[in-house]
């Protein structure tokens, strides 16, 4: 950002390498807007749609402490509340909160009137917030008991090492489903395999999402793929357990699973679920079993690998830009 032609601040200790904010560095092109047009404070105002209250405010600040200066002061009033109860109040509000932590301030006040002091509802509420910012009342944290809780430990599956690149076709293979229903009482489950370096897809559709189902996509993935499969990414789904990462290890393909609530670490197989939606489930209206949509689905397979152009790869298909690389 041009700056010459600011003044120089009185303060020139004031000044040091900062990284500003972005209403400082907004305020600092107002400022040097304000310099680079002849110092006329009413146009800048009317530039930047300001008061002249304001942009002499910030302007003062400026010279006083530089950019530093511009930045947003502390809105908290110069006379701020004070506790208006006792020591006593507040020892009888903890005792109460602990032998009862799950009552709120309009039990308490109850509790605390029956005991002779006259507090209102929202005091309690006061010294609750009192106490625990303060850190002389800690919640324990709530668990729901009637919640079932399995811990399951996977048998092969591990999270992908950073060190970990697809640098070569079939070094992470990306693996989703998604739901699709053609019409009402025809869904099923769409299996989408995307080879991270060449863009190479294997689409298959099964009735449920099981892990059963998912193993057999893992033959058709090896099957149709022409190159070695090295590694599968998946979600933390339960289609891709049990019999698949038994298959995946008996094949000694290494199988890495997401951390929770990580789908953007799946974005190329996220990604081609919305162009198969667009450009193949939007116009299919010809499939009304399974097998009908599997053989139409093989046919946009190859469409999508040998013929469509992938602007990822420079506008080649899949299979060119695999055999320009082989």
């Amino acid at each position: 950002m041009k700056i010459i032609g600011l003044p120089i601040p009185r303060d020139i200790s004031s000044v040091r390498a900062i990284e500003l904010s972005k209403e400082a560095k907004h305020r600092l092109r107002i400022i040097v807007w304000h310099e680079e047009h002849g110092r006329n404070v009413a146009l800048t105002c009317r530039h930047f749609g300001i008061s002249r209250d304001t942009f002499y405010r910030w302007y003062r600040r400026y010279q006083r402490s530089g950019p530093a200066g511009l930045e947003s002061l502390s809105q908290r009033p110069q006379s701020v509340r004070k506790p208006t109860w006792s020591k006593e109040l507040e020892n009888a509000v903890l005792e109460l909160r602990s032998l009862t932590p799950g009552w709120g301030k309009d039990k308490l006040v109850v509790l605390l009137k029956d005991q002779g002091w006259p507090v209102s509802t929202s005091m309690v509420g006061r010294i609750l917030k009192h106490l625990k910012d303060r850190g002389r009342l800690v919640e324990a944290p709530r668990a729901d008991p009637w919640l079932v809780r399995r811990a399951f430990h996977r048998k092969y599956g591990v999270r992908k090492p950073k060190s970990y690149l697809a640098d070569a076709p079939g070094a992470i293979v990306q693996v989703d489903t998604a739901y699709v229903s053609l019409f009402p009482g025809f869904s099923f489950k769409h299996f989408t395999a995307c080879d991270v370096f060449t863009r190479w897809h294997v689409l298959e559709a099964h009735h449920r999402a099981t892990a059963h189902a998912a193993a057999g996509f893992l033959d058709t993935i090896v099957a149709r793929m022409p190159f070695t499969v090295r590694a599968i990414q998946v979600d933390g789904g339960s289609e891709f357990m049990a019999q698949f990462e038994d298959a995946c290890k008996e094949r000694g393909i290494q199988l890495f699973v997401l951390p929770p609530r990580s789908p953007k670490l799946n974005g190329h197989v996220e990604r081609a679920q919305r162009t198969h939606k667009e450009e193949f489930y939007y116009r299919l209206t010809s499939a009304t079993t399974l097998k009908q949509v599997n053989k139409l689905l093989r046919r946009w397979e190859r469409v999508y690998n040998t013929s469509r152009p992938h602007q990822a790869l420079g506008q080649l298909t899949p299979l060119a830009f695999h055999q320009q690389c082989a």
